[in-house]
């Protein structure tokens, strides 16, 4: 069961596919559908249709509602450090075990600060599921509560702050500084930098036409 994504929120009802208007009212279900969870983004009409009168333990595992914003148009992105979400999406993106730790860390840090909502608590084979909404895109993280010790979490904690701090390489890997040790040669020179840019010195005095 893939526990660990992002489900955005639906531009239309996936029952009428009928765009929504801009702060139009809308419900959200949360099915099960055996490997994984499904949300499903409804209209009023189609909820009070096919929905409303229906027992929730026999259809779907949660339920809420809310106003749906037109999103406006991208702007360009600036050049920035990593913010809290930005890591996460990223994380859940990688899919990567050994960073399942810090996005639950994450999650917790942006629920603080209200720039994500739970939803839903739910426990699957053993494990306990949070359910977050992003308030303003609607997107729903799932993410899994890695149940930490005390004695786990300062080493987690060390490992968001790297995360924050550099960010992630391409390979999916926290993108460490260079070791300064690394850039010297077997001598114990400075390595070759002569694809460097370096700035041109100043003509020799000696090199001055004469008057």
């Amino acid at each position: 069961m893939n526990d660990w994504n992002i489900q955005s929120r639906a531009h239309q009802c996936q029952a009428c596919h009928h765009a929504f208007e801009d702060q139009q009212h809308y419900h959200t279900l949360l099915l099960d559908e055996g490997q994984a969870y499904a949300r499903r983004d409804l209209c009023d009409t189609c909820w009070q249709r096919d929905f409303q009168n229906q027992e929730r333990e026999q259809s779907f595992v949660s339920y809420w509602h809310g106003t749906y914003e037109a999103p406006p148009e991208a702007p360009p992105e600036p050049i920035q450090k990593e913010t809290a979400e930005t890591l996460l999406r990223k994380l859940i993106e990688l899919n990567k075990p050994e960073f399942s730790a810090a996005g639950y860390i994450l999650a917790v840090m942006l629920e603080r600060k209200r720039l994500l909502k739970i939803r839903e608590q739910i426990r699957r084979e053993g494990q306990r599921l949070f359910l977050y909404e992003h308030p303003k895109s609607g997107d729903l993280f799932t993410v899994v509560d890695p149940a930490l010790n005390l004695g786990e979490l300062d080493e987690v904690q060390r490992t968001v702050a790297a995360l924050m701090e550099f960010g992630l390489t391409p390979e999916g890997t926290i993108a460490w500084p260079p070791d300064p040790e690394e850039a010297n040669d077997a001598s114990g020179e400075p390595a070759d930098e002569s694809d460097s840019v370096a700035a041109p010195e100043p003509a020799p005095e000696e090199a001055t036409a004469s008057s």
